[in-house]
């Protein structure tokens, strides 16, 4: 287990081995809110877009289930007329230069894996920059007319319409304290400040606010190296698997193979882990079973007996009335101040 996953373990499960860090806690959580209202008062400048801006972001590290919600997002705005981009810092990658435009076939190691996955998925224009002033600037030059931001909650300088926080519902807030004491990465009720608040899963923790249930659904298997897609039964493997997962939370990507039956030997990695030829050096010649996530950045390293489990978001017809309401009347007040 590597210190990034006992870390997690420990915020989760409030480990009293913490204690000495809750000063920390509270003078980030202090920062933060001094930062917001740096932002609110006008003291720190806020460029907003032409076009609308979904924010999509958590308050908790650890992963929660946000880029299936923006993938699910893209999917729905074009099924209703729009034009989405995706806007993303692009972490974990390096590129020489911003904006960067990330393509189906863009080098994760410029893009991150993340943004080269939705640019996949969505078919639809992903920009990863530091600066996301200037990556929305360049899908509106693209002809964007709404944008998606994957992860910029806390990106304050970037105005913003709606504002959606993803919560994990097995996990919560974990121990309800700011970083480093904690999984926060602001104070908890940021949550009443927001749009909506959507939990991944079933809600096992109360959270002092309203939210709209998700759930990751899955879909079809995937084989890495032909890109053939089958039906989740029967198994297109044999068993047992090796089930690999570097995501924020590779429990629940496990708990999900569980469901459909597979079984095998689990290896949770570190989120964005970089893949090397060491990597798949498992004990026994096994299929390999991974996330989408995982995928974009192993195509010449995993090997041929290689599957991807593709799992999509699902949202309650309430909720997608409410954003169509919510879309209606940010287009409304756009023409009355035009």
């Amino acid at each position: 287990m590597s210190l990034e996953q006992r870390w997690l373990k420990a915020v989760y499960g409030d480990s009293q081995w913490l204690a000495p860090l809750y000063p920390f806690g509270s003078l980030y959580r202090y920062l933060m809110a001094r930062r917001e209202a740096q932002y609110s008062s006008g003291k720190k400048s806020v460029w907003q877009a032409p076009v609308p801006v979904i924010v999509v972001g958590n308050i908790t590290l650890g992963g929660t289930g946000k880029s299936p919600l923006v993938a699910w997002l893209a999917c729905w705005l074009v099924q209703r007329g729009y034009s989405p981009g995706i806007v993303t810092r692009g972490y974990g990658g390096k590129a020489a230069n911003y904006p960067l435009q990330v393509a189906a076939t863009t080098d994760p190691a410029q893009s991150g894996d993340e943004p080269l996955m939705l640019a996949q998925q969505t078919g639809r224009p992903v920009v990863a920059d530091p600066q996301r002033p200037r990556g929305v600037q360049a899908l509106v030059e693209q002809g964007c007319d709404i944008i998606i931001s994957d992860d910029g909650l806390q990106h304050l300088a970037l105005g913003r319409d709606i504002e959606l926080v993803v919560i994990d519902g097995a996990r919560g807030l974990g121990n309800g304290r700011c970083l480093p004491a904690g999984p926060l990465r602001e104070s908890p009720d940021r949550l009443s400040r927001v749009d909506a608040v959507i939990v991944n899963g079933e809600q096992r923790h109360a959270l002092g606010v309203n939210a709209v249930s998700m759930e990751l659904a899955p879909k079809r298997w995937r084989h890495l190296h032909s890109q053939q897609s089958l039906a989740l039964a029967p198994l297109p493997f044999t068993l047992p698997v090796h089930g690999v997962a570097g995501i924020g939370h590779p429990e629940r990507f496990f708990n999900t193979l569980r469901s459909l039956g597979v079984e095998g030997d689990m290896h949770p990695l570190p989120d964005h882990q970089r893949f090397d030829s060491q990597t798949f050096q498992f004990v026994g010649q096994r299929p390999v079973v991974m996330t989408a996530k995982d995928a974009v950045k192993c195509q010449a390293l995993a090997p041929p007996d290689s599957w991807i489990l593709e799992v999509e978001a699902t949202l309650p017809p309430e909720f997608e009335h409410w954003l169509a309401a919510k879309l209606s009347a940010i287009s409304e007040r756009g023409c009355m101040n035009g």
